[in-house]
């Protein structure tokens, strides 16, 4: 079986995805968009204007403080993650195209040996020797 043919049956069963995975999919979508961004400037807002509610400068502050930094921790993990999967789908994209690079190549090799050379090239630099 080829590696296009065991990414396709891989989609085929399904995307493989758990509940975090998902979860990280819709926050990321969520967050890059200007809407949230609205909130968090909202929330900054509401903040400063209540400053007169406030028993002390200090808790007024500690709020903002506290709420910022768990808000960008779970962000950051979040966003990591997203990241992370992103770029081990665009590995395997590039391994499949590799793939059928060389194996196209390897079918015109027969006629010339430079070809094979860059065959062997290829495969060595992206590792499809020890997959296959």
């Amino acid at each position: 079986m080829t590696v296009e043919n065991k990414a396709r049956k891989s989609r085929q069963r399904g995307d493989g995805r758990n509940g975090f995975e998902r979860f990280v999919e819709v926050v990321t979508s969520v967050v890059s968009h200007a809407p949230f961004f609205y909130v968090i400037v909202g929330v900054l807002l509401l903040w400063a204007f209540s400053f007169p509610l406030w028993s002390s400068t200090t808790k007024w502050e500690l709020a903002i403080h506290t709420g910022s930094s768990v808000l960008s921790l779970m962000l950051l993990v979040l966003l990591q993650n997203a990241g992370r999967r992103s770029e081990e789908a665009s590995h395997e994209k590039l391994n499949v195209i590799a793939s059928a690079l060389s194996d196209l190549m390897e079918s015109r090799a027969r006629d010339d040996e430079d070809l094979a050379d860059s065959v062997r090239i290829l495969r060595e630099a992206v590792g499809l020797e020890e997959r296959h």
